[in-house]
């Protein structure tokens, strides 16, 4: 592994080295400025675009084209995202979903929608991309670094999806496209392996083309697909005697489970602009984005616990127990286990709103801007589970274990789940069932007013002046209602004929066959579900976070020379004045009933000053460097933000004590210095190599901290518990409090190299042929202490940045001619930490093996002139290579979750009117 990609970036190196030496040449005889009269189309266009983009930009950006955008099988703009130099994602159900900025955790980029910040339906700010359809985009710019003027802007990047702007079209533009796909890994509980896309778009101009109208609608209905083996976290040294049959300091799991998950996820998105001009004076743009994303999956999986808590009956015996070379447990016969088998349910729906209104007035030497924005974004769940045994209990088992293999871990049974009339729903040790009906609305006001006017005469160097001031209002909630799902009156029970699915096979983890079944319907049919949000653990998971920000800029634009030399760039100063709170309850048992839930609100304000500084610097040969210096800032996770809180006194010292979340975190700061060299070939063509450092003067940490104030709840703690305590008993009103804190930052450092080379550079022999190849290396001196109150499978020692991988690598080659294109992209990321919603909904740390994915399309459009013109057909494949998903315990020999979601075949056509 090691080898290939150290291949990959020689290769890429000495692909500058040579592009620069060839194209210095054909700068001197001139061919250079011939090869850029040429007229390209489909996948040399888009970059084209993509390369003028990055090219005319002040700060140092990456850019993806409509082009680009739907040529390769992206479902979402996601993946199209996770191309760009320096950017990788992270897959989620099989798909890309949220995007990492120069080896920084998703938590430091901000997202917007032409220019103005988008709402998410996670718990966090955080956008999850797959909610955007590719083929309603129209391009993306990436700002790696940042400028006085760029509102919402991240402390790793910034990320500004575009829709189309219809009076920039010369003529009427109506497409057509649909494609039919099929997942390699078939079908299996009712659910057939097959889905389809379609999308038509219409953009046109009238009243003699003053007016122009943008219309775009894109549906996907694509089935879900996985293969999972799990294993329980954390791993930890075993005691002697703990697990009869191994060895005292053994890393040990306490448990496996394997499943099959099936479902569909549909989503449907609208776009339209009404752009009007009437004059040279006046332009008003109404935009509108709309998305509907509904899925839901049945996920059938046996599962066996191989621990000491059996439900009281025989204790586990392991024989043959095998322990590798550094001390884990990689397999053994596990005797006297009660395996289960359950089944669990998951219904999402998402829904993203997004309206924005700008007017733009032009006076012959000053602009006026004003722009008015609103979006919501709304996540309803349900979640449920089914959990089946053998009765009359115990009927217990031995299973043969095998972690030693490198893929999917192995657990072989001694009796047969295939029969669905030998499993009852009961009791188990993890009851008979349990549901959650989770629900998030976030929502954001936002009026921008900008005025941009003449530099002043005395500082010829400045070209020109913008002065803003931006208002956000956002607010976000988050309600989770839980409970058990019940046996009914009829007690234990098989799940009846019709309620039976197709079964799935789990061969893959040598777990053969075992039922499946109509979840919801079980749950309906014989057992009782009241979610509720009173319970004491749950009083926590109910909050709301409002956040008002003002920002007011001033920016000065640059165009002057230095001596010969043409500098191009911006310098100002932005202030953001932000007012955060929250609002929640807490429990107190200790209080009278009707009155233990207690509210608790808390917030805080505060002004943060960012200066900034872009230069370009045009030198000879199209070759330019680019050098920015910014102080940056990225705002807490919205759920660390929270006021939630759980509170109790120690009876037995005095000492009061709690944990949650903290409302008066400052954000992420860091100073920030970048250095880019880039080389143009017209705009066909570049290479460029840059570096970056970033000061992170303040961390967030999940820490314990000492010294806390509780005057308010030990005051309230006392009034219900004074009676009863001894006279001299004496309540501390400071003591410890688990939550997130700012903290000691570091360092993060980085180089990115990028190519970007049609192979007709080089020589007439490869007209057609072309590369795009970026590598991008990050490290740095932050370590993560752990949340010392969640159980984590990255264990207590210090660890890396979350979202942090050192290496991150992407590569397409392509070839295109007389209409036909083939394109095949290559993605990897070396070993990172993500961030993984457990069963409680709590975010949690797991290591992540590198990931390597490859996507591919062969496409051909018919001429000009042709009787078929505008038609083009499309087969796409995704995930060639069945890039699996592995999460790990510490080291790779202590897998936690293996999960396949195999290869997509699409089959498409597209049709331009």
């Amino acid at each position: 592994m090691h080898h290939k990609r150290n291949m990959l970036s020689a290769a890429l190196a000495s692909a500058i080295a040579l592009s620069a030496a060839g194209v210095n040449a054909q700068d001197n005889s001139g061919d250079a400025t011939n090869l850029d009269t040429v007229t390209v189309t489909g996948i040399r266009r888009g970059i084209e675009s993509a390369i003028s983009v990055k090219r005319d930009s002040t700060s140092i950006v990456e850019a993806v084209s409509a082009e680009d955008i739907g040529k390769l099988p992206d479902v979402s703009i996601a993946e199209s995202i996770a191309r760009l130099p320096g950017l990788a994602a992270q897959r989620v159900a099989g798909r890309a979903q949220v995007i990492s900025v120069r080896g920084l955790s998703p938590d430091f980029a901000t997202t917007l929608l032409n220019g103005r910040e988008l709402v998410s339906t996670g718990d966090n700010r955080s956008v999850e991309f797959d909610q955007y359809p590719s083929e309603l985009i129209n391009g993306v710019t990436v700002y790696k670094t940042p400028d006085s003027g760029l509102i919402g802007q991240g402390l790793s990047g910034t990320i500004d999806m575009q829709t189309v702007r219809p009076l920039s079209f010369a003529d009427r533009v109506v497409s057509v496209s649909g494609r039919y796909q099929k997942s390699s890994l078939g079908e299996a509980a009712g659910v057939d392996p097959y889905g389809n896309r379609f999308n038509v778009s219409f953009v046109d101009k009238f009243a003699d083309g003053t007016l122009g109208i943008a219309l775009g609608y894109a549906h996907s209905d694509m089935a879900k697909q996985e293969n999972q083996v799990g294993l329980y976290e954390p791993w930890e040294q075993v005691g002697d005697g703990w697990r009869p049959g191994v060895e005292a300091g053994t890393w040990y799991s306490g448990g496996i489970k394997a499943l099959r998950r099936t479902g569909n996820a549909k989503r449907d998105g609208l776009m339209a602009t009404v752009q009007y001009r009437p004059n040279n004076t006046w332009t008003s743009t109404l935009d509108a984005f709309y998305t509907d994303a509904e899925e839901y999956d049945t996920a059938n999986q046996l599962e066996i616990h191989l621990g000491d808590f059996n439900g009281g009956y025989d204790r586990l015996q392991v024989d043959g127990a095998q322990v590798n070379g550094n001390g884990t447990f990689t397999g053994g016969i596990a005797r006297n286990v009660y395996p289960l088998v359950r089944g669990m349910y998951n219904h999402r729906e998402d829904n993203i709103k997004a309206l924005g209104w700008k007017n733009e007035l032009s006076f012959e030497s000053w602009r006026l801007m004003a722009d008015v924005s609103w979006s919501k974004a709304e996540r309803d769940e349900l979640n449920l589970e089914n959990n089946l045994q053998r009765v009359p209990a115990p009927v217990l088992d031995s299973v043969t274990l095998d972690f030693s293999r490198g893929g999917f871990p192995q657990m072989s049974t001694g009796l047969d789940y295939s029969d669905p009339a030998s499993l009852y729903l009961t009791g188990t040790i993890y009851g008979s069932g349990y549901g959650k009906v989770p629900h998030v609305d976030d929502e954001l006001y936002g009026i921008r007013v900008v005025a941009n006017f003449n530099g002043p005469q005395a500082l010829a160097w400045v070209s020109d002046i913008d002065v803003g001031v931006n208002h956000a209002d956002r607010s976000k909630n988050k309600t989770q209602a839980e409970g058990g799902t019940e046996l009914g009156a009829q007690g234990d029970t098989s799940i009846a004929a019709d309620l039976q699915y197709a079964p799935v096979n789990l061969g893959f983890a040598g777990a053969g066959v075992i039922p499946a079944w109509n979840v919801p319907a079980a749950v309906a049919r014989y057992m009782v579900f009241n979610p509720i949000t009173t319970e004491s653990w749950l009083i926590p998971k109910q909050w709301s976070v409002d956040e008002k920000i003002t920002t007011t800029f001033i920016r000065a634009n640059i165009d002057t020379m230095i001596g010969s030399v043409p500098v191009r760039g911006n310098f100002g100063i932005q202030a953001q004045h932000v007012d955060q709170s929250s609002h929640s309850n807490y429990w107190d048992g200790s209080q009278p009933e009707g009155s233990r839930v207690i509210p608790l609100s808390k917030g805080k304000t505060y002004t943060d000053i960012l200066p900034s500084l872009n230069l370009a610097f045009e030198l000879p040969a199209e070759n330019t460097v680019r050098f920015a210096l910014a102080r940056q800032v990225a705002r807490p996770r919205v759920d660390e933000l929270r006021t939630s809180m759980e509170f109790g006194v120690d009876e037995s010292t005095g000492r009061p004590g709690a944990s949650g979340g903290n409302p008066e975190l400052d954000p992420w700061v860091a100073n920030a210095v970048d250095l880019s060299w880039e080389k143009y070939f017209g705009t066909k063509a570049y290479i460029a190599a840059s570096l970056f450092y970033k000061d992170l003067r303040t961390y967030i940490y999940t820490q314990k901290r000492d010294g806390y104030d509780f005057t308010p709840q030990v005051d309230a703690w006392l009034e219900a518990n004074g009676i009863r305590l001894p006279e001299d008993f004496v309540v501390d009103k400071t003591g410890t409090y688990t939550a997130p804190f700012n903290g000691k930052g570091g360092s993060l450092r980085g180089a990115e190299l990028t190519a970007s080379l049609p192979l007709d550079l080089f020589s007439d022999a490869l007209r057609g042929f072309g590369i795009v190849a970026s590598a991008g290396f990050n490290d740095s001196d932050i370590t993560i202490d752990p949340d010392p109150e969640t159980v984590s499978s990255v264990g207590s020692d210090p660890i890396m940045l979350p979202g942090l991988s050192k290496r991150v690598y992407n590569f397409t080659a392509y070839y295109e001619n007389n209409g036909f294109e083939v394109r095949v992209n290559q993605r990897k990321r070396s070993d990172f930490i993500g961030e993984i919603g457990n069963f409680d909904g709590v975010r949690t740390l797991r290591y992540v093996k590198g990931e390597d994915v490859i996507d591919a399309q062969v496409a051909y459009s018919f001429a000009q002139g042709s009787s078929l013109q505008g038609l083009s057909l499309y087969l796409q494949g995704s995930n060639l290579n069945n890039s699996r998903y592995h999460t790990y315990a510490g080291t790779k020999d202590r897998p936690l979750e293996t999960i396949e979601w195999g290869r997509t075949w699409l089959v498409g056509a597209s049709y331009k009117f």
